[in-house]
């Protein structure tokens, strides 16, 4: 799926590369009240925010790589600088050896995208309709065409609302149809923006399965991005983290585990109704007589605790498994903001 397209640079096992890449955005401010409306007109102010500082990034061929951060951490808008969307400020942007905004005319027939929160759909149509639009503007040839949809339509199993206007599909269709509207031109490498939004269970399987047999059976070099962080653990190998425009992390989710603490959850049931004090672990709740923790397991054995707990009351149960990936990511999180908060506490008035 990586061969050298028209018109690029030679071709590289690094599909993506973001060297030095900052973007600032300016937003205006504006007051409440009437009496600053004049003022607001006449002489607005501005506040500037750091969406991407420094960036570097690169994205090998084949890879499946989750980009996560908090909101406004600069997700979204590293994904639309890669797809062509924005350019950046300074540094240098190159997706699959194309310059996005330079080179966009041959560049977008190499890319797939798919926002979460937007559809390529036409509201009043129905999804084939949309379908047969693309092929004939990015004049698709039609035997790639026709092959393309067959697989889309049976793996997303699009042939259900094929013929139904995009306004009455659900949440779930829509995505689907909007993924496979991505692919019908064959990309190389596939962007995807939160797409697992608002889906429920079986939409969301559907859609994480398909993208993983993307990536298996084709080779296709897949970005994606979610809040679900479970999602991204399930697809992804690799994930790459940034805080506030800045990279934070790049590596797998087992060395994210390791790095910030290996975190488990320990539940105990014993002969006393009353918690146990277990040094190393900190009590969540308890119920009846089974009391729960949290531990991290870098620091602190198992076998220690169930010693400790042995001391002070009879065991009758034990279960223990690592954290959801989802508080780990939210303990990272609060530890950045924590943090930046100290930062701008400590920093020196001007």
């Amino acid at each position: 799926m990586c061969a050298s397209a028209p018109h690029a640079t030679p071709p590289s096992d690094i599909v993506v590369d973001v060297r030095g890449v900052n973007k600032t955005f300016r937003q205006r401010q504006r007051s409440g009240g009437l009496s600053d409306l004049v003022r607001n007109l006449l002489s607005p102010t501005f506040k500037e925010m750091h969406a991407l500082c420094d960036l570097d990034l690169q994205i090998r061929c084949g890879e499946i790589v989750a980009y996560a951060g908090a909101n406004g951490a600069g997700k979204s808008t590293t994904v639309k600088m890669l797809s062509g969307l924005l350019a950046p400020d300074t540094g240098t942007v190159r997706v699959l050896g194309f310059d996005p905004i330079r080179e966009r005319t041959h560049f977008v027939g190499q890319i797939g995208v798919v926002f979460g929160q937007r559809t390529e759909l036409w509201n009043d149509h129905p999804v084939a309709a949309s379908f047969e639009w693309k092929r004939v503007v990015w004049d698709i040839p039609r035997e790639r065409y026709e092959r393309m949809t067959g697989l889309v339509r049976e793996l997303l199993g699009l042939d259900e609302f094929f013929q139904t206007q995009a306004r009455e599909l659900s949440l779930g269709q829509r995505m689907r149809a909007d993924l496979g509207l991505a692919l019908i031109h064959e990309p190389q490498i596939l962007f995807l923006d939160e797409p697992t939004l608002g889906l429920d269970v079986l939409a969301k399987r559907m859609v994480l399965g398909f993208i993983k047999d993307l990536n298996r059976e084709r080779q296709m070099t897949i970005m994606v991005t979610s809040h679900d962080m479970s999602d991204l653990e399930q697809l992804a190998g690799r994930i790459v983290m940034i805080d506030r425009g800045r990279l934070a992390f790049d590596g797998d989710f087992s060395r994210l585990r390791s790095d910030f603490g290996d975190r488990r959850a320990l539940a105990i049931e014993t002969s006393s109704e009353s918690p146990l004090a277990l040094p190393g672990a900190t009590h969540i709740r308890s119920e009846a007589t089974r009391h729960e923790y949290t531990f991290d397991a870098s620091q602190t054995k198992i076998a220690d605790l169930l010693a400790s707990a042995a001391d002070q009351a009879r065991v009758l149960d034990v279960e223990t498994h690592r954290v959801p990936i989802d508080d780990v990511i939210a303990d990272i999180y609060q530890k950045w903001q924590d943090r930046s908060t100290a930062a701008v506490d400590t920093a020196p008035a001007r």
